[in-house]
């Protein structure tokens, strides 16, 4: 993670590059289009955390650790991204990259997609004071009211550990440098993000796949 406002160059060509995210940003060429097994993987990956409309023409990706100040900052744009753009669909991609506290957290806030209070447990863990680790999101799920047996059975299983596993493999693949990364279309965008960006990312990405 750091402090970066900028379009993200995903090692390899996997994504168009482009300028720095401060200004006028030119138009986006398909020269080099995201590869649709690559697509399918980020954004249809199974036991995958999906916000927003699940049939939506756009899809927002996000690469994001709950120790993360920016990921912290960005869940309001989120939701208010979803809530203004009723055809955008969101994925998260749980990338615990600080630590182990993080990796607790991750597959703690996977469990609670098993029952169905993701957004619940992401929402008020994302708002807590200080580090997220196994005593603060254990008070999360217990806050949120879930089934704490349940959720450390859970939290080992092969969909949990699988989809940590997969975030890893992509954003390695991908050459990501850091969380927050959001990804729509054929572009990135690394570090804190406003509301307005993130809705030109989504803008740009429709526009992109409307030339496919």
């Amino acid at each position: 993670m750091q402090p970066i406002e900028r379009r993200n160059l995903i090692r390899g060509g996997l994504l168009v590059a482009g300028a720095f995210a401060t200004g006028a940003l030119p138009a986006i060429a398909r020269d080099n289009p995201m590869p649709e097994d690559l697509r399918k993987a980020l954004e249809h990956a199974p036991n995958t955390p999906v916000l927003g409309n699940p049939k939506g023409d756009i899809t927002l990706t996000e690469f994001f650790d709950y120790n993360c100040p920016y990921c912290r900052t960005s869940v309001k744009d989120v939701h208010a991204l979803i809530a203004q753009d009723k055809s955008l669909r969101v994925v998260f991609h749980e990338w615990p990259v600080f630590g182990e506290g993080s990796v607790f957290s991750s597959k703690a806030s996977l469990a609670a997609l098993k029952q169905g209070k993701y957004w619940q447990f992401h929402t008020a863990l994302m708002a807590i004071d200080g580090k997220a680790d196994q005593a603060s999101a254990t008070a999360v799920a217990r806050q949120v009211g879930l089934d704490m047996e349940r959720l450390h059975a859970d939290m080992e299983s092969s969909e949990v550990l699988s989809h940590i596993d997969q975030s890893m493999l992509l954003a390695d693949h991908m050459g990501l440098t850091g969380t927050p990364t959001f990804i729509a279309g054929d572009e990135g965008l690394f570090g804190e993000q406003s509301l307005s960006q993130l809705r030109g990312l989504v803008s740009r990405g429709r526009a992109t796949l409307a030339e496919s």
